[in-house]
Order: C-alpha cells, then sequence, then structure tokens
C-alpha cells in the first residue's frame, strides 16, 4: 500500500495561492502500489512540484506523486545508441541534467527554474526561450503511462495518439516515465544587455531574438527602455559573435558589468552565472541554480503565448498597459519557442510568449488579466495551462484545432472520468 499524507502543507502549491481540495496524498514506490492507489481512488490526479498557480491539477480525491517511483530501471536510463534518455517522470530536470552532462548528454533547452518536475512541465508545454528550440514537450519521444484501470501503456512519437499524449494536463493517465531526445553536452556562455530601446526592439524584435541561442527580454513595461536582455550563447558554435563574444549583430548595446536578477533589487547570487563565462549547458540555460531557492514563493505568474508574426504588435499593446500593469508586476519576460505538433500546445507555429511574474495581489491581478487578455486574445494569444488567466475555458479549448480529437482520447484512456478535476474538469466537460 502506497504511503498516504492527511492534510499539511503538502495541500498547498508552490506560490501559497491555492489550497488544493484533495482528501489525500499518495506516494507510490513501485508500479504495483500506483495500481493500487488508481483501483482505490473515485477522483485521482498526478501532482508534480507543486509550481502551477491555479487548479490544473487539483482534485476532491486523492493526489499522486510519482517522485518516489520504482519501476525496476534506472532513474535515468541513457540508450548510448540513439541518445535517448528514459527518465522517472516524477524527477525534476535538476535530478537529471547532471546525469546527462556526465555521460556526454545535453537537452536542448531548460525553463527558467530546474526545479519543477518532468511530467509536470511536459503536461503543460512549459518552455524556455530561443527562436529554434521548442518547449519541454517538444523533446519528448516517448512516454509512459498508466491509466485508471492499471493499464500500462506505452506511446511513442509516430504513433497515432502520440502527439494528444505528451502535452495532456494529466487527463490520460498517471505518467511514469518520460523518454527525452537529447544531443551532445555543450557549452553557453550568458551576456547581459542593459536598457534596450523600445525602438530597437520593435523595428529589429528578429535580430534581437536571433543574436543568440537563448535570449529573453526583462521589463516592466512602464519603463524608458525595456530593463534587461538576456543573451545565452553556445559556445560550439551557431550565432556568429565577435571577438569578445557577446552578439555581434548588437554590439552598440550597453552590457552589465556584474550579475543582474530578473527582479530589480533583488540579490542575483540565485542566478546562474553571467558576464559571459562559459559553463554547462544546464548551469545557464535556466535562470536560476538548482541548490537556491530562487523565491520564498511569494509570486503569482501568468503568461500568454501567441504567433511570432504578431510579436511587435503585442509589445506595443502590452507597453499602452504600462501604468496598468506595473503596479503589481515584479517582472516580465518576452521569449521566443519554435513550433511543434502536439494537439493541446500553443505552439502550433513559431510563437512568443509574454510572462508576468506578479506581485502576490491576488485580487488586483485578476481584475488586470481581462486588461491584457483584451490586448493580446485578438492577436492569437492563449493561456500557459498552469499560470493564472481570466479568459473562458471554453474559449480556450476553441483555439486548439485538435481539442475534439484530445477530449476523444482522454474519454477512451479514462471513460470513468476519474483522472478529471479542477479546471480539467471543467475544460472536459
Amino acid at each position: 500500500m502506497a504511503v498516504a499524507w492527511q492534510g499539511g502543507p503538502v495541500h498547498l502549491n508552490w506560490a501559497g495561492n491555492l489550497t488544493y481540495t484533495a482528501r489525500e496524498v499518495a506516494r507510490p514506490t513501485t508500479l504495483d502500489e500506483l495500481a493500487d492507489v488508481l483501483a482505490r481512488a473515485d477522483k485521482v490526479r498526478a501532482l508534480g512540484s507543486r509550481h502551477s498557480f491555479n487548479d490544473v491539477a487539483d482534485t476532491p480525491g486523492v493526489h499522486v506523486q510519482v517522485d518516489a517511483l520504482d519501476d525496476g530501471r534506472p532513474a535515468v536510463d541513457l540508450d548510448p545508441a540513439t541518445g535517448v534518455a528514459s527518465v522517472t517522470a516524477g524527477l525534476r530536470y535538476g535530478d537529471i541534467m547532471r546525469t546527462l552532462h556526465a555521460e556526454g548528454r545535453a537537452l536542448a533547452t531548460m525553463a527558467s527554474l530546474p526545479h519543477i518536475s518532468v511530467a509536470g512541465a511536459v503536461a503543460t508545454a512549459t518552455h524556455g526561450s530561443g527562436d529554434a528550440t521548442r518547449s519541454l514537450a517538444g523533446a519528448v519521444v516517448g512516454l509512459e503511462l498508466m491509466t485508471p484501470d492499471g493499464g500500462r501503456h506505452r506511446l511513442v512519437r509516430g504513433d497515432a495518439d502520440f502527439a494528444g499524449a505528451v502535452v495532456s494536463l494529466g487527463a490520460l493517465g498517471v505518467v511514469t516515465r518520460v523518454d527525452l531526445e537529447t544531443e551532445p553536452a555543450y557549452e553557453v556562455r550568458q551576456d547581459v544587455a542593459l536598457d534596450l530601446p523600445w525602438d530597437t526592439l520593435l523595428e529589429r524584435f528578429d535580430d534581437v531574438t536571433g543574436a543568440a541561442y537563448s535570449v529573453s527580454v526583462f521589463t516592466g513595461w512602464d519603463e524608458p527602455a525595456a530593463r534587461h536582455v538576456w543573451f545565452k550563447s553556445r559556445v560550439d558554435g551557431g550565432v556568429v559573435a565577435g571577438d569578445d563574444g557577446r552578439p555581434d549583430a548588437l554590439r552598440h548595446l550597453r552590457w552589465a558589468t556584474a550579475p543582474q536578477h530578473p527582479v530589480p533589487g533583488v540579490d542575483p547570487v540565485a542566478c546562474t552565472e553571467q558576464l559571459g563565462v562559459p559553463g554547462p549547458w544546464y548551469d545557464r540555460l535556466s535562470h536560476f541554480r538548482l541548490e537556491f531557492t530562487p523565491s520564498a514563493g511569494a509570486e503569482l505568474q501568468s503568461e500568454y503565448l501567441l504567433p511570432r508574426r504578431n510579436a511587435v504588435a503585442a509589445v506595443e499593446a502590452m507597453r499602452r498597459l504600462g501604468p496598468v500593469v506595473a503596479p503589481h508586476l515584479l517582472t516580465s519576460e518576452i521569449r521566443t519557442i519554435a513550433a511543434d505538433d502536439l494537439w493541446l500546445s500553443p505552439f502550433d507555429e513559431d510563437s512568443v510568449g509574454f510572462h508576468f511574474t506578479w506581485l502576490q495581489h491576488d485580487a488586483e491581478v485578476r481584475a488586470v488579466l481581462p486588461r491584457i487578455e483584451e490586448a493580446l486574445l485578438p492577436l492569437g494569444a492563449r493561456p500557459h495551462w498552469g499560470k493564472l488567466f481570466a479568459v473562458g475555458l471554453p474559449d480556450v479549448a476553441a483555439t486548439y484545432p485538435r481539442f475534439a480529437d484530445f477530449r476523444a482520447l482522454a474519454e477512451r484512456m479514462d471513460p470513468a472520468g476519474k483522472l478529471r478535476g479542477g479546471y480539467v474538469e471543467r475544460l472536459l466537460g
């Protein structure tokens, strides 16, 4: 029988803005124990690292965590012939990255935090930044999951249901293993430019985001210039850099001579190394180091993903909202993401993300979100599945051309609706 806890702080999400309604948390250590949890629960949902800011992972029944699950295979099982790494789904990206690097392998991208779980990040289409890099879900080539009837299923890229099963919001089963593409390990250097003129960003958006392997623009939206641009350049080639290693296309920018934090006035000690010092991919692509807790969680987050072709119009729209947004904002980030073919991924074409890290002003933020959506939804924006948003779920579902196919897949794999809870219950009806 799986170990379970009643009540306690585990029923809060990471930010502390949400109290889960689950009556029990189970932490199975074997596949048989997981099957037992699924059999006896009337309602059940997988719970990852709790970094969602809404109730996408909630359930009135049993929360199941698979971070202690042992299926008899290595937690990180690298196939040297193909470079595919099969990893236990409940692991954090930070738990696998050093193992991969020690084997001479790397992931193509990382999210801002290495503290998030693999299965949870994949299921919600969480992403990093880079014109040519897809979301974390884009690296998935196979996954294993257990359905509520105890059935064990393996799906690989090319299977009929694969594209519907990767970004699944946990609605198909409890994912137990994820197979990830890797590539040869590489090094990255990180340089931060200060006070990028808005005219430069608007007139040369492609030059800015294409000047390095991964680029993030930070702003408060009410400032006379974009506060920071973080350029993460691969040392092994790719974008051509000048003699000093900085992006050659933007040599006129003013460069930071001391480490920076995305939030003004915060000590950058938790941030990955900057100032152009090369280091392993895993210690540069994320903004924050694994060994630090970059925030106490006293924040809220929203994000909207929209077609890259509308990026400039979206920046202009957000600048007009600067006086409304800024009083409740810690920082905002602009990132780019390459397209994929996953049914519930918002990246069905090359995209740009507008991320908002808010002060914990819950009522005020919820009042601002409709203003942002009024500006961005007509430009094709969709909310991140795991963040705060105001738009109604039927309207969100209508923006995904394969949503009806996903609903049919969910009904086939979970006909009794055991895996429905939180807004997934409302989304699927």
